[in-house]
């Protein structure tokens, strides 16, 4: 016996012999398992980059207020980072005990899940009447994303959110 299967035999009679046809075979699967790994890990990476553009500084449109998106475990979360019209204190809150409480640095959603490739979801707290809403935030672009908070699940509200650029020299605000 020479040591060649009779699968060997038929390659050997069809020119190959079996190292040659594990190794064909072997190849052309390898070839098709790293394709399909490609496709599904670039979709992955381009899944967490796209959504991964939401962390950063943003601009409201209806107030000028500065809001930072930052990372907090596995979500998202987002605080005031500077106010621009005047309001200090979170003086629109149903409850008294906290009118009077400062704005600045508060954190205003927290631990909003990924829930599609641009997309976070979670609760996010209105500073204009002091209310938590179901939100989600979707990246447009790298400089345009949406809020849509919503009531009841069919009163909602979207603004769109600018990021505010950094200038030169300055140094971000430190994560959470």
């Amino acid at each position: 016996m020479t040591g060649k299967s009779g699968l060997g035999k038929q390659a050997e009679a069809g020119g190959m012999t079996m190292g040659r046809v594990l190794t064909s075979s072997a190849g052309l699967a390898l070839a098709c398992l790293l394709a399909a790994g490609t496709i599904s890990a670039g979709a992955a990476v381009e899944i967490g980059d796209k959504a991964d553009k939401a962390f950063g500084m943003w601009r409201h449109p209806e107030n000028g207020s500065h809001i930072e998106l930052y990372k907090c475990g596995e979500g998202l979360c987002a605080k005031l980072a500077k106010l621009e019209d005047g309001q200090k204190t979170d003086d629109k809150n149903p409850n008294p005990a906290l009118r009077t409480r400062p704005l600045a640095g508060l954190v205003i959603m927290n631990g909003a899940k990924k829930t599609a490739s641009n997309m976070w979801s979670g609760a996010i707290y209105s500073r204009a009447d002091g209310y938590t809403y179901a939100g989600t935030i979707t990246v447009r672009t790298g400089d345009l994303l949406d809020l849509k908070g919503c009531t009841m699940a069919v009163f909602c509200k979207t603004v769109t959110w600018t990021r505010v650029q950094e200038a030169a020299g300055v140094v971000p605000a430190m994560k959470q």
